[in-house]
């Protein structure tokens, strides 16, 4: 595909909605995926961006997308992980979608900024919501089959967004609907998330 700052905002918003909402899902990954194929030429991406491609910060994301893979499947401390992350996922997907946008007008960089926010909060909420579904179970491989998928749906997503935008951007914004339509759903798993954080973090 093109130079990011060469393709029409149509699309840069699609593959920027699909960026977001795999960072709200796994922000280590997608940066990770984004650094890497930056890096062996796959994505050219916009100068605001290439620091992604740097070695330090493509060693810093991996490692911390191999911490996430493990802690991420612990049952119970995911839950904690998940709520601590509301406060990375969601700004790092924001200054993804801010420092994408640099070519277009301060109007149509904020609305892109505020955009690529709740897709990615909307992920997040959604990974949230089902996982405090799943935690409960007493068996962990639920968790871990859960988990695992999620980390594919990052990456892969991640990678479609690079190749083919609007079936990317589609995809998220499919995902984005189902979790608006579950919003009851969601509230009462985000609030049960941090009430679970708060118990832990006394502990």
């Amino acid at each position: 595909m093109p130079n990011w700052l060469q393709i029409p905002p149509p699309e840069l918003f699609a593959l920027l909605a699909a960026i977001a909402f795999a960072a709200g899902v796994n922000v280590y990954a997608t940066v990770a995926s984004l650094g890497l194929l930056a890096r062996f030429g796959h994505v050219p991406l916009p100068p605001t961006l290439q620091l992604l491609e740097t070695w330090p910060i493509i060693t810093a994301s991996t490692t911390l997308f191999a911490i996430e893979f493990f802690a991420d499947k612990i049952p119970a401390f995911d839950l904690l992980w998940s709520a601590l992350h509301t406060f990375v996922r969601v700004p790092v997907a924001a200054l993804l979608t801010y420092r994408a946008t640099a070519q277009l007008t301060p109007a149509e960089q904020l609305i892109a900024t505020l955009l690529g926010a709740a897709i990615a909060l909307a992920a997040h909420s959604g990974k949230t919501a089902v996982r405090a579904a799943v935690t409960p179970s007493p068996e962990p491989f639920s968790n871990i089959s859960l988990s695992l998928a999620e980390d594919a749906l990052a990456i892969s997503l991640t990678w479609l967004a690079t190749r083919h935008p609007y079936v990317a951007g589609a995809i998220a914004l499919a995902l984005v609907a189902i979790v608006i339509l579950l919003a009851h759903v969601v509230i009462r798993a985000v609030r049960a998330l941090f009430r679970g954080a708060e118990k832990e973090l006394a502990i």
